[in-house]
Order: structure tokens, then sequence, then C-alpha cells
């Protein structure tokens, strides 16, 4: 198939495109007849902070929400009793056709705040016609999150017939490009693929209006940034543009401006980055070789049904006890899981350089709980969704940048404690990552677990090293440091 090149790809004319309907909400007599004493209310209960211009109120039960009968029925079926904070704040403010910046913890229904609009959307949209592309384009981070996407995208599109694709590297081409030419309206995508499709001209997104950046923070980091730049080029510029997140960095917050016109800003808990206060967190300060036997104690007593209480045994017997343990590379991962299985522990792992249907194969095994340890790097810290994660362990500290590696951990700790269920963190700790150690004291403190006392050492001997090459800079260079000319 024939390949643009970067200056043949032509600019996209919008001046023939036709108008788009977007703003679907009808406030629920409910809704208009609380005051704003009790908007108040239910927003500060609930953590909810609102910002841009004219925002709608909160809804507190799903007939609130404007969604047709067939979304409700869904919903229904689904079992949820109803919404949680940032989808009460988030689908209202979506539905009115709003660009949305929406930033929640891991687990607290992010993924339905943004597909269900997708669907009414996707509804009130003309039929495709051959050869058109997706009208509801979700773009994800990685190839695990992009599947998730659309997996849940097919069961709540499937009342109405809605068609839903995966786009995503490391897997064959074939399959995803005849999916596409059959006609699809909700597309889940990595970058990278994407735009391979979109330059072999596999794909048009003339006809997207409704453009989705799960885990925002890290899709506009300086990683993916061109990407999605080169992505929403190809995207009119009156699209509906919402941006999803469990973290919002700085960094990141200018950028984003880029992409949105007249935005809400929808945030659920406190600004500050911090973890999940239903995870316990705990940190063991260690040597590097004192890192596997530590491993294998802290696997055998949580694959034993442990707890330190009975309560904690109780929901351990009701509950798979599945666990991950995070690994700074895939030679450690790959060395790890082989050492594991040796000694009978019934452990898989995933990575990067897995085939895809290897990684599927492994993320079924551990949410089945057939295997219920799975190793893996960071393509399993953002947005990996499998219920009843009861255990975290960061064997490695993550090793990105100092300005993402707190985020980072965030991450990786947030795959348990999901939906409001307890969950425990457990990482070690060496000498290598000592220039970490106040940002960690920080976040344990803020989620009002013990800052062991070897850590707040390192804090200590950190502070007195600065201190000194302070005084050192401020001093001249030192006794008898005039440095002669």
């Amino acid at each position: 198939m024939p390949r643009f090149t970067e200056k043949e790809m032509p600019a996209e004319d919008w001046s023939d495109a036709d108008v788009f309907e977007k703003n679907f909400y009808l406030e629920h007599p409910d809704v208009s007849s609380r005051d704003a004493a009790a908007v108040a209310s239910h927003r500060a209960k609930h953590a909810i902070a609102v910002s841009g211009r004219d925002p709608p109120s909160p809804i507190t039960t799903f007939e609130e929400a404007s969604f047709p009968d067939y979304v409700l029925s869904e919903l229904r079926a689904a079992g949820f009793p109803t919404p949680t904070p940032i989808q009460s704040q988030a689908w209202p403010t979506v539905l009115s056709g709003r660009d949305v910046v929406a930033v929640a913890e891991t687990g607290s229904g992010k993924t339905l705040s943004f597909l269900l609009p997708a669907v009414v959307h996707v509804n009130a949209q003309p039929y495709l016609e051959p050869g058109d592309g997706p009208i509801a384009l979700v773009l994800a981070p990685t190839r695990e999150l992009a599947v998730q996407i659309q997996a849940e995208a097919a069961i709540f599109g499937a009342s109405s017939k809605i068609k839903s694709a995966c786009v995503y590297g490391g897997a064959p081409k074939g399959p995803q490009v005849s999916a596409l030419r059959d006609g699809v309206e909700i597309c889940a995508a990595t970058p990278g693929r994407l735009i391979d499709f979109i330059e072999t001209r596999a794909v048009s997104l003339r006809r997207v209006t409704y453009f989705v950046l799960d885990e925002a923070d890290r899709m506009l980091d300086m990683g993916f940034e061109p990407q999605i730049r080169k992505i929403s080029d190809r995207i009119r510029p009156d699209r509906q543009t919402l941006l999803f997140t469990a973290t919002w960095p700085k960094e990141v917050e200018g950028v984003a401006a880029d992409f949105l016109h007249d935005p809400v800003t929808v945030r659920v808990g406190d600004a500050s980055l911090k973890a999940n206060v239903n995870i316990a967190q705990s940190v063991d300060v260690m040597d590097e070789d004192e890192k596997y036997g530590k491993l294998v104690s802290l696997l055998e007593r949580q694959l034993d049904g442990g707890g330190k209480s009975a309560e904690d045994a109780e929901y351990a017997a009701a509950s798979p006890r599945r666990i991950i343990v995070f690994l700074a590379s895939k030679a450690k991962v790959d060395a790890v899981t082989r050492r594991l299985r040796t000694d009978g522990f019934p452990a898989l792992s995933i990575h990067g350089d897995k085939s895809q249907e290897e990684r599927e194969w492994v993320l079924g095994e551990f949410r089945a709980g057939t295997s219920p340890v799975m190793l893996a790097t960071d393509v399993a810290a953002r947005g990996l969704d499998v219920k009843d994660v009861r255990c975290v362990i960061n064997h490695d500290f993550p090793s990105s940048g100092a300005s993402y590696l707190t985020l980072d951990y965030v991450h990786r700790v947030g795959r348990t404690g999901r939906a409001g269920a307890r969950g425990e963190a457990h990482s070690f700790f060496t000498s290598a990552d000592a220039r970490h150690a106040k940002a960690l004291c920080a976040l344990l403190r803020d989620g009002g677990c013990a800052v062991p006392d070897a850590l707040a050492r390192h804090v200590e001997a950190s502070s007195r090293l600065a201190d000194g090459l302070s005084r050192g800079s401020l001093g001249g260079g030192g006794r008898g440091g005039g440095g002669g000319t």
C-alpha cells in the first residue's frame, strides 16, 4: 500500500465540513430544582472541583444523566449502583458537548465517563458511508489499555449495533485494516499504529467528531506529543475533545491548551499527587541482594490468604489473590519470573518485547486467577483494569526521570485499591533510590501510611548533603580557593 511522505500529506480542508450535533444534555427536573447550596454540598462531599465557563450541575443518579433508555438498560445490566464522583460531574458536562479535562484517581470510573457519552454522540450522527473512518476516536498510550477500552466499547455499544475496533502495534496489520474498511464508529488506538494507517491511507479521520485522550498526561508529555499533534491535525478543529487522566502535572497543562476550546476542568480529590487512600503502602529499605528473599516472603503471605487481621483474612478469602510485581527492565522481569517458577510460584510475565498474542494470553490467565502472580515493566502501570488485584509489589522503584518518577509510582500502586476496594502496595527501596526518598515520604504521609525510620534517614542524609554543597558554593570554593588569574 503506498505511503504518503511527510511532504505529500495534504493539509485538511474543512471548509465544506457538515455541521454536526454534540449537545445532547437535557437537564433533569430533579437537577434543575437543586439550589446552589445543594450543588456545592454534593461537590464538597465528593471532593469535586470544577472550573471553566458555566459548568452544568452534577447528577446523583443514572436517570438524571439524560441518557437514552438503551444506555440506562446497559448500566442496570452491569449492576452499577450509582454514578461515581467523576461520572456525576463529567457525564452532564461531556453530554453538553463541552471540551473537558477530567482528573480522578485510578479505578474511579473514567472509562465509562467518556464511553457512554460517545455512544450517544455516535448514534446522533449520520450513518457511515463506505470509506468513512470512525466517529469517535480514543487514543491510549499502551496496547493493553487500548484493547481494554475497545472491549468496553463493544459491551456498551452492542445494543445500538455500534461497531468498534482496536488499532495497535505489535500485531498483524491485516485484520485491523479490514475492520476499519468494514466501517467502525468507535476506534481505540495507540498513536504509532494509527499514524502508520493514516500515512498508508488505510484510515481517514474526516468523520471524527469525538476525540479522547485517555491517560492524557502521558499522551501529552514529550514522548507522545508530536504524534498526538500529527493525529490532531487530521481531525476537524470543531470536534469535541476530552482529556481523561489520573494525574495532571503542571508540565502538560500548557500543552493541553493547544488541543482544547473553552474547556471545563473536573477534578475529583486533592490536586496534589498522591496514591489512593484505600491502599496501604509500605516501604522496606534493603540491599539489592535482599530483594528476592523479601519478594518470596511477601508472595507466600499473600498467596496463603495472609493479612495482618481477621478482617484482612476474610477479605483475602473472598477475593482472588492477584498480585502484580513491577521491575525496572524486561531482562529482570524474565529472570525473576524464571526463578519464581523454578521455586514453584504461579508466575507469568508481561513486557514490551512479548508478542501481542502472548501478552493477551498472560493477561487472560491473570484475570482468571489461573496465574495469580504477574511480573511486569511499566507497560502494566497505566490504565490496566484488573478486578481484585490484592497487592502491588515494587521490586524495583520506578526508573523514569525525576519529574515523572512519583507520578509513575502513583500509577503503579493504583493497579490495586480500585473502585473503592482496599489494597496493599509494598516497595523495595535501596541506596540507589536515595534521591527519591523525600518524594516517597511525602506520598506515604499523604496516604496516612507510616514512614520507616530507614527511609527517613535517607531524607536526612540527602538534606545534609544538599546543605553542605550549598554552603560550599557560597564560600567561594573553600579555604585557599581564591583562584588566581
